[in-house]
């Protein structure tokens, strides 16, 4: 059986993408069969691993409206054990669809969708967009948990409680199973005070819900140039440089998950 994962956060610039796309790489690495669903607009994910709207002709905005089946729309990555859903401007205008048409449940097509492949992927992450829209919904539906980044900056924890109130709504109507994986700070310095101080303020807040690494420390993603450089190479960290410490972090991360 495997986990489907959501990785959300209503807020743009705190390393949502940057996270589905290497958490995907680094469990891959460990031998897990990964599926990544970019089901943002900005089709950030799908540029990350190396693919451009010419490489293919449809994407999740199909599958959502019902024209393919998410088998007929998955390519394979370049990382072994990867495969991606690919994501297409076109999904902007997903709200408009669903509204406009008579589907019934039209929170659950991406859930419906996962479930016809659910037996072929050890993990499915799911890259959700900077809102609390349909397709956020949709995906949080079709999961088993959410990761949250959170960056460490100003105002960090500015808007969680929405969010958290939207997975509490959600748990209670349309997926009973939807647990917090996890509050991941994102972008952490270690020269800089403000950043420990959201650490230390998601440790007080939302201790049980941090990461650790095998020497029970925090796992936290630093603020690194190989980590922002790897997507214009179309790779994720851990083969653009495998020892950077970004690479270590979201090793770290996937050790943690794949113990539960």
């Amino acid at each position: 059986m495997n986990e489907v994962i959501t990785i959300a956060n209503q807020k743009g610039g705190v390393g949502k993408t940057t996270t589905a796309v290497n958490l995907s790489a680094s469990l891959a690495s460990f031998g897990k069969k990964v599926l990544l669903i970019d089901a943002d607009a900005q089709t950030n994910a799908t540029t990350s691993l190396g693919f451009n709207r010419n490489d293919y002709e449809y994407n999740i905005y199909h599958v959502l409206i019902g024209i393919k089946s998410i088998s007929d729309v998955i390519l394979k990555t370049e990382v072994e054990n990867l495969d991606l859903v690919p994501a297409n401007i076109g999904l902007v205008g997903i709200e408009k669809e669903f509204y406009s048409s008579d589907k019934k449940n039209s929170e659950l097509l991406l859930k419906k969708a996962i479930n016809s492949i659910n037996n072929i992927y050890d993990f499915v992450i799911i890259d959700s967009p900077p809102a609390l829209g349909s397709i956020t919904v949709n995906a949080l539906s079709a999961s088993d948990s959410v990761i949250i980044p959170v960056q460490c900056e100003y105002l960090a924890l500015d808007g969680l409680a929405q969010l958290l109130n939207t997975v509490n709504l959600l748990k209670k109507s349309l997926n009973p199973k939807l647990t917090i994986r996890g509050f991941l700070p994102t972008m952490f310095s270690i020269q800089n005070n403000l950043s420990k101080q959201v650490v230390e303020d998601l440790s007080q807040h939302f201790k049980e819900e941090l990461f650790l690494d095998k020497d029970k420390e925090f796992i936290v993603i630093p603020r690194s140039i190989k980590v922002a450089e790897s997507p214009s190479y179309g790779k994720p960290v851990i083969d653009y440089a495998e020892k950077s410490k970004g690479a270590v972090a979201y090793n770290d991360l996937a050790e943690c998950i794949l113990q539960g």
